[in-house]
């Protein structure tokens, strides 16, 4: 029988094979990143300048009860002993009891993230869609009008204050012209009347058949999210003019020219195609940056988001809820990179 052994098992030190070796290190790369952001959102509630036990007690609390809150919270034990045991609540998706809510603060993410998500996923879209063409037009189109045009678009979409176009935005569409919704995600007719399946209103009146609500909600989400569309639009665009200027500028280009190649092939079929790998990080960053960044917009516009979740919670001295919040983010980052590793083997064999 020895002598009908596979080489694996006659030879058991041969290294793995390429996917599982590839596996392997995306998973321990996953493992180190959380781990990592675990210990500085941990270092983060050991540094601030809040005392979460008098928050709990308040100020008025006994040297007693103090005291019984501090060793309730462990916080008389090792830093080490303190991380682990932080670890391992995270890991059940245990963030604690919400000081502001009085709620688990894992149910109070579940509750407000459909709400940045849906935001955040619309503004992207809008991004995507008009910034890729813009962008690759531009590029093609280099110093005439149109590059003109895209590269004021993109100055003003980095140097506009957010909040000040989102004031002038409900002051214009909302306040005088009435074209939009205002504040919040819904109207005070619909509040509260479409049943919860995803948490994100507009798929939800659709799952409801309830189309005025759903055409309120929208009413609703189009500003906020085309002023995060345009902001991701600038960044897209502009990045997309530099990544197809570099492209049509190499010999393999004019090569395509010279061999009769319609303009249409050369831009979309080969120029197009080889930054691929590189849009989808830049959508990729642009997204997360949506989805965490967009704390200005969901104050301004009342959207009951995470972004705004932790800002109130921030204020109010809430720390498992913000500390919570933190981790999600961080966690919305590390899956959108995994998403994007995906992605690169789908667009670039090489990368298998």
């Amino acid at each position: 029988m020895a002598n009908f052994a596979t080489e694996t098992e006659r030879r058991p030190w041969l290294p793995l094979p390429p996917w599982a070796r590839g596996t392997l290190v995306t998973l321990s790369s996953i493992a180190v990143t959380m781990l990592g952001l675990l210990f500085v959102t941990f270092l983060i509630g050991r540094v601030m300048p809040i005392d979460p036990v008098l928050a709990i007690v308040g100020e008025r609390a006994t040297e007693e009860q103090y005291n019984a809150a501090y060793r309730e919270l462990g916080l008389d034990r090792s830093l080490a002993v303190q991380f682990f045991y932080y670890v391992n609540d995270v890991l059940r998706g245990d963030f604690g009891t919400s000081l502001l809510t009085a709620r688990d603060v894992s149910s109070d993410i579940a509750r407000v993230f459909p709400a940045t998500f849906e935001l955040a996923t619309i503004g992207i879209l809008f991004g995507c869609i008009l910034g890729v063409p813009l962008g690759v037009i531009a590029a093609v189109r280099r110093g005439s009008w149109i590059d003109q045009i895209a590269r004021v678009i993109a100055l003003v979409g980095y140097s506009m204050p957010i909040f000040w176009l989102g004031l002038m935005g409900l002051l214009l569409f909302y306040g005088i012209l009435g074209w939009v919704g205002g504040p919040g995600r819904q109207g005070i007719f619909y509040e509260d009347m479409i049943p919860s399946v995803t948490g994100m209103i507009l798929i939800d009146s659709l799952i409801a058949g309830d189309w005025g609500a759903f055409r309120d909600a929208f009413s609703h989400i189009v500003l906020p999210a085309s002023l995060l569309g345009y902001y991701s639009l600038a960044y897209i665009s502009r990045m997309t003019r530099s990544f197809m200027l570099e492209q049509l500028s190499a010999e393999y280009i004019t090569t395509a020219r010279v061999k009769g190649m319609s303009e249409w092939a050369v831009i979309w079929s080969h120029a197009f195609r080889n930054i691929r790998v590189q849009l989808i990080t830049v959508i990729a960053l642009s997204y997360a940056n949506l989805l965490e960044g967009s704390v200005l917009t969901e104050i301004i516009f009342a959207w009951p988001g995470i972004g705004s979740y932790i800002t109130t919670a921030l204020l109010s001295a809430d720390m498992n809820a913000v500390l919570g919040g933190t981790v999600v983010v961080g966690l919305v980052f590390i899956c959108l990179n995994i998403f994007s590793d995906l992605l690169y083997k789908v667009f670039d064999p090489r990368s298998k």
